[in-house]
């Protein structure tokens, strides 16, 4: 029993014990009591934003991009706010803390400086918005769908429905292609290529019914077939086709122009022909014809 009580009132000494901080007298259990209200406001600053992102803004129709960004900057305004406050009620000067601050400076000057990058270019694209939730992007060798900008890192889901984190900084300092920066409608180009002996002007008659034909596929602008090349076994063409609806799936709505073509131009017998090569002999045909005979 004497030891139960000797640990008990080890612990308390531990609890009560008193240091100061910027001239101020703390405890561990108020340093305790300061960082759970922290972690509060980070938990409360996100259900904020969420029910403001997915019910408030959601039901005034608001654009996902426009509604993520404002949730985003509420969620910070919270965090920083609240946590001011709290640090103001331990009786901290928050003026006091100036040396700290200017020791964090250089801290970022030399070992955070791929984090201080990131989060300012995190920043950078939530006001210039190069790109948005929602956009279907592509950077380096990914290409998805962003789904979330954080202050660090921005969120691509690939149509594999693999999730991609990409830092923010490779969103300025690289080359980004946005298939929807203006507008979700996308021109995509699909190469056709059938025999010599066909005529060019019934192909292009044939692919515009299809290409009419398939649901995804715009009427305006208006698709087209163009003539492109006469290649080494085919003449070559080139269907331009615009979509909405598979900006984000292109690979999808190819198929279903490549599964209609096929189908049509066996109906129609189109020779869809193959690489071919012809071979001359010059030296030692005679002697090859004497070992047939």
């Amino acid at each position: 029993m004497f030891a139960n009580n000797q640990f008990i009132d080890n612990i308390l000494k531990i609890f009560t014990y008193t240091f100061e901080i910027g001239g101020k007298t703390f405890t561990p259990l108020s340093i305790l009591q300061v960082i759970f209200f922290i972690v509060l406001v980070f938990y409360l600053s996100k259900k904020l934003r969420d029910i403001l992102v997915d019910k408030i803004l959601l039901k005034y129709h608001v654009d996902e991009a426009i509604s993520y960004n404002i949730g985003i900057l509420v969620r910070y305004s919270t965090i920083v706010v609240g946590c001011a406050i709290i640090i103001q009620s331990t009786g901290i000067d928050l003026s006091s803390l100036h040396v700290l601050i200017a020791s964090l400076g250089v801290g970022i000057g030399f070992g955070l400086q791929t984090i201080a990058d990131n989060f300012l270019s995190g920043i950078i694209i939530l006001f210039e918005q190069p790109i948005k939730v929602g956009d279907m992007v592509e950077v380096g060798d990914v290409r998805g769908r962003i789904v979330e900008i954080s202050s660090r890192s921005s969120t691509i889901r690939t149509n594999d429905n693999i999730t991609v984190i990409v830092p923010n900084s490779h969103f300025i300092s690289n080359n980004v292609v946005n298939w929807s920066y203006n507008e979700k409608s996308v021109r995509l180009r699909i190469p056709i290529g059938v025999s010599y002996k066909e005529d060019p002007e019934r192909i292009r008659k044939i692919a515009l019914e299809e290409a009419h034909k398939i649901e995804g596929i715009l009427q305006f602008p208006t698709p087209d077939l163009v003539f492109t090349e006469w290649g080494d076994s085919s003449i070559n063409f080139t269907l331009n086709i615009w979509t909405v609806n598979y900006y984000s799936k292109p690979d999808i709505l190819k198929s279903q122009v490549y599964y209609a073509l096929f189908k049509r131009f066996r109906k129609e017998n189109i020779e869809i022909p193959f690489p071919q090569r012809d071979l001359n002999l010059r030296d030692g045909w005679e002697q090859l014809e004497s070992v047939k005979s």
